[in-house]
C-alpha cells in the first residue's frame, strides 16, 4: 500500500497554512485537470481557483490569498515549491539493495559494500571505490580507481572514465559520459593535428543531477569541477577544467569551453554558449540562445549574440523588428532626394 498522509501532516511539511478539514487524507499528488479524490493538486496563480474549486481533487496547493469555498487548502509562499516537497515524500522508497547482477563485472581491487545494487552488463574496472547504498545501471562503465560516494544513482548506460570522483547523492542518468579527452589539439606547420594529452580528472560534488546525454571532459591538468547542489540538464557539454559554481542552474544543449569559471547561483538558459577561459560572477543569468563572449560581474542578466545586458537586447530586438519597415521608409526618401536633386542640379540657381 503506498503513503497516505493527512493535510495537516502535508501542511506541516511546507509551512502552509491548512484551510478545511485537517483530517482530510491525501494517497498522491497529480496536475489540475487529472487529480482524483485521493489527490493533492496545485496552482500557482489566482485565475485557476474557479477551476481548482470545481476538480475532483482531495484538496489543492494555492498561492498566499487564494480562497477556494468549500475545498480543503494549503496556503504558501511558492506552491511550485511546495508540491515538488510533498511529492517526493510520496514517491520515496527506501533503498533495497539486490547485490550484484550475476552478468556484472568487477575488476579487482574493488570496495564494493553489500548494500548496492549493481546492474546486469554493468563493469567496474580496478579499484573503483562504492559508497553505501549505490545503484549502478544496466551497462553502465566505471573507469579504474573511480570513486562514487555514498546514495548515488547511475542510470543504465552510463561511463564513467577512470580517477572520476563523484561525491554524495549524485544522480547521473542515460548516456552520460564523465571524464573524457577534453577538445585540445596543436597543429604543425603542416595543418596536421596533434593531440594534447588530458591527464586531469573530473569531481562531481554532492547533491549533483547530471542529466542524460551530458559530457563532462576530465581536465588537461587539474580538474573539472562540478560543485554541491548544481544541476545539469540533458545534452549540456562541459569542457576541460570547467567549474560549475554551487546549486547553477545549466539548461539543455548550453555548451562551455575550457577552463571558465561559474560562480554560485548562475543560471544558463536553453542553447547558451559560453567562451573558454570566462569568469562569470555569483547569480549570473544568461538568457536562452546566447553568446557570451566575456567575463561578468556578479548578478549580471545578460541575452544575446554576443550576449550584452537584457534590457539592452530587449531593446535592439525590438528595432531589428522594425527594420524592414525602416528600409522601405528609407528607399522612399532616397526617391524622393533624386527627385529633388533632378529637378534642382546641384550649382543651377533656382529660376527666379
Amino acid at each position: 500500500m503506498g503513503v497516505e498522509e493527512s493535510l495537516s501532516r502535508l501542511a506541516e511539511m511546507v509551512d502552509g497554512e491548512l484551510l478545511g478539514d485537517s483530517g482530510v487524507r491525501v494517497r498522491g499528488v497529480n496536475e489540475l485537470a487529472a487529480a482524483g479524490e485521493e489527490e493533492i493538486t496545485f496552482i500557482t496563480h489566482p485565475r485557476l481557483a474557479t477551476e481548482a474549486a470545481a476538480s475532483r481533487a482531495a484538496a489543492v496547493i494555492v498561492p498566499r490569498g487564494v480562497e477556494l469555498p468549500g475545498k480543503p487548502a494549503i496556503r504558501v509562499k511558492d506552491p511550485y515549491l511546495a508540491v515538488a516537497v510533498i511529492h517526493n515524500h510520496f514517491l520515496h522508497r527506501p533503498f533495497a539493495a539486490a547485490g550484484i547482477h550475476p552478468r556484472a563485472h568487477v575488476g579487482p581491487e574493488c570496495r564494493v559494500p553489500a548494500e548496492v545494487s549493481i546492474g546486469p552488463s554493468a563493469v567496474l574496472g580496478t579499484g573503483v571505490v562504492l559508497g553505501k547504498r549505490v545503484t549502478v545501471g544496466p551497462g553502465t562503465v566505471i573507469g579504474d580507481h573511480a570513486f562514487i560516494g555514498d546514495d548515488c544513482v547511475l542510470h543504465a548506460n552510463v561511463t564513467i572514465y577512470a580517477h572520476s570522483r563523484l561525491g554524495r547523492r549524485v544522480i547521473v542518468h542515460s548516456g552520460a559520459v564523465i571524464g573524457s579527452d577534453g577538445f585540445g589539439y596543436a597543429t604543425d606547420d603542416r595543418g596536421r593535428h596533434v593531440k594534447r594529452p588530458h591527464v586531469g580528472s573530473v569531481e562531481i560534488e554532492d547533491d549533483v543531477e547530471i542529466g542524460a546525454n551530458v559530457c563532462i571532459d576530465r581536465g588537461t591538468f587539474g580538474k573539472t569541477v562540478v560543485r554541491e547542489g548544481a544541476k545539469i540538464d540533458n545534452l549540456v557539454q562541459l569542457a576541460h577544467n570547467v567549474v560549475v559554481g554551487e546549486r547553477s542552474l545549466l539548461v539543455s544543449q548550453v555548451g562551455i569551453a575550457g577552463s571558465t569559471t561559474l560562480g554560485r547561483g548562475v543560471v544558463l538558459g536553453g542553447q547558451v554558449g559560453v567562451a573558454g577561459h570566462l569568469e562569470l560572477g555569483d547569480r549570473v543569468m544568461v538568457g536562452a540562445k546566447s553568446g557570451v563572449h566575456n567575463s561578468q560581474q556578479p548578478g549580471a542578466v545578460i541575452s544575446g549574440i554576443p550576449a550584452i545586458a537584457h534590457k539592452k537586447w530587449l531593446l535592439a530586438v525590438s528595432a531589428f523588428q522594425k527594420m524592414p519597415e525602416l528600409i522601405k521608409e528609407i528607399r522612399t526618401l532616397r526617391k524622393k532626394v533624386a527627385g529633388l536633386l533632378q529637378e534642382h542640379p546641384a550649382g543651377e540657381p533656382d529660376a527666379e
